[in-house]
Order: structure tokens, then C-alpha cells, then sequence
């Protein structure tokens, strides 16, 4: 579909999506999930711009709104394509997995909105809340129960990092709730396990707490 008032020379639309995406760092994975969200080709390697150009029009507009204009939508998506290109820039290197179900030593299956991977052993897990009310301390409680669970598991000795991210803010009482639970924990273990909360906020993620 041809824009009216565009002429129909210089840089076409997809072309300046592709301009101002380039100079994002975004992951493969992030690539490869909005690809497929949107029935797109992606080059499966290449320089950022070769492969961007490679997307359809649809994708590129899509992580244009995610993540240049920071954008939110009703189902949150955004946002959690938001934390996940946040979590996975902390750890070069590694293996990333979304969706990924990890047992804890309960017996019980965790599903992990995303977890990353060093050497094939878990060393991180992220849990993001996207829209809604601001994060309470039930929530944390639940966040730290479903962790320690894990990390207790055979798949979790390693597991140093927990990452609770929120665009809809803590509440107070959540913040110190989850303070004094990692305190629970044996600050001397091998792996001490850290928990941190992530806020989004004018358009980036800032610790508020580790």
C-alpha cells in the first residue's frame, strides 16, 4: 500500500524502521520470536541492517514500536519483549530460553518466562509483570518460592540470578518483603542466590533492588 504525500523516491518507511533499528543491540532471539510472531524471513546471519532488511514490514514495525518507541499494548507483549532484551544483555554468551520448564526439587514444573543458560546449567531465571497493578508483596512471595524451588532442584545448583522486572512498579511492601526473604538465605553457599527487581520506567530498565 502506497502512503499518500510519500513521494515515491528516497527512503521508504521499512527502510528508516531499518535505519533506527540497527543502532539498537537487539538479540537473535529477539529477532527470531518477532520473525515468527509476524511470518517473517530473517536472515540467519549477517550484519544487523542485512539481516533487519531481510524482515517483512510488519515485524519491522513492530520492534520499532517495542523498542524505539517504547510502546505499550493491551496484552503486555511488548513489554515483555522489552524484558527480555534487557535480562539477555547481562549475560554475553549464553543461551537464552523462553517459556522454558524447569523442575524444582518439590517435583513440581516451573514455567520460567525466560532463563539463560552458561555451559548448559541454568544461571538465571526472569519473571516480568507487564501491565496491571504494581507488583505486591503475594506476588514476590510466589516469585521466591517458585526460585528457591528451583535452585534447590538438581537443574538449579547454579542457578546465582533472579530478575522480577515490572513496567507497572513495586509497592512498597514488596520490595521490603523480598529483602527479607533472600536474607533467608546462606550468604556462604557456593552459588548465593541474588534477587533483584528490575522497574521500567521513561524508557529503560533500573535495578531498584539486588
Amino acid at each position: 500500500m502506497v502512503k499518500k504525500g510519500f513521494p515515491s523516491f528516497g527512503i521508504t518507511q521499512s527502510g528508516a524502521f531499518v535505519a533506527a533499528l540497527k543502532n539498537y543491540n537487539l538479540p537473535d532471539f529477539i529477532l527470531a520470536l518477532v520473525a515468527k510472531d509476524c511470518n517473517s524471513d530473517l536472515l540467519e546471519r549477517g550484519r544487523i541492517d542485512d539481516r533487519l532488511s531481510s524482515m517483512n514490514d510488519e515485524s519491522l514495525e513492530l520492534l520499532h514500536k517495542v523498542f524505539v518507541e517504547c510502546e505499550e499494548d493491551a496484552d503486555g507483549k511488548y513489554a515483555q519483549y522489552r524484558f527480555f532484551a534487557y535480562v539477555s544483555s547481562m549475560y554475553h554468551k549464553c543461551e537464552v530460553f523462553i517459556n522454558e520448564t524447569i523442575p524444582g526439587k518439590s517435583g513440581k514444573n516451573h514455567k520460567m518466562p525466560i532463563a539463560i543458560k552458561n555451559n548448559g546449567m541454568y544461571v538465571a531465571v526472569g519473571f516480568n509483570k507487564s501491565k496491571g497493578h504494581a507488583v505486591s508483596k503475594k506476588d514476590v512471595v510466589k516469585f521466591y518460592d517458585v526460585v528457591t524451588d528451583v535452585k534447590n532442584g538438581e537443574h538449579g545448583t547454579q542457578l546465582v540470578d533472579a530478575i522480577y522486572g515490572s513496567s507497572a512498579g513495586f509497592k512498597g511492601e514488596a520490595i521490603v518483603e523480598l529483602e527479607k526473604l533472600s536474607k533467608k538465605i546462606d550468604p556462604d553457599e557456593e552459588f548465593k542466590l541474588n534477587f533483584k527487581t528490575a522497574n521500567f520506567e521513561n524508557r529503560i530498565y533500573s535495578v531498584t533492588k539486588c
